[in-house]
């Protein structure tokens, strides 16, 4: 699965640059069809042309889409912020100890438990 969205994500990556080639290979594909309605020369016996006119308007309009396309994005990514508000200065605070501890550390083996703080639940009783 994972092999397959790699391939499909390099392939929409690539997309755009192949754009021209798309063009042209539906051309190919429908040169007959294109060379008998829509080329400008079709009417004419010796036909020259089999469609390669409307090829060249195909691309034209393709590479025009694609500069319009660029200029837009060109204006969005000109588009810059800049913040030139107060700046606050910061200053060290050095931590000192305090002299009286909260706790006392035992450095001997407790002799007993007091049974008042330490109550064993109800179910293992």
């Amino acid at each position: 699965m994972r092999k397959y969205l790699v391939i499909l994500l390099s392939f929409l990556i690539l997309f755009p640059s192949c754009g021209s080639m798309f063009v042209y290979f539906s051309f190919k594909i429908n040169q007959d069809k294109i060379a008998r309605t829509i080329c400008v020369q079709r009417k004419l016996v010796f036909n020259s042309c089999n469609g390669r006119c409307e090829l060249q308007k195909s691309i034209k309009k393709y590479a025009d889409n694609e500069k319009e396309m660029q200029d837009t994005l060109k204006e969005k990514s000109e588009l810059v912020y800049i913040d030139n508000g107060p700046t606050a200065e910061l200053l060290l605070i050095s931590f000192t100890e305090p002299k009286n501890a909260a706790f006392t550390e035992l450095k001997e083996k407790p002799v007993s438990v007091c049974s008042a703080t330490f109550r064993p639940p109800s179910c293992f009783i």
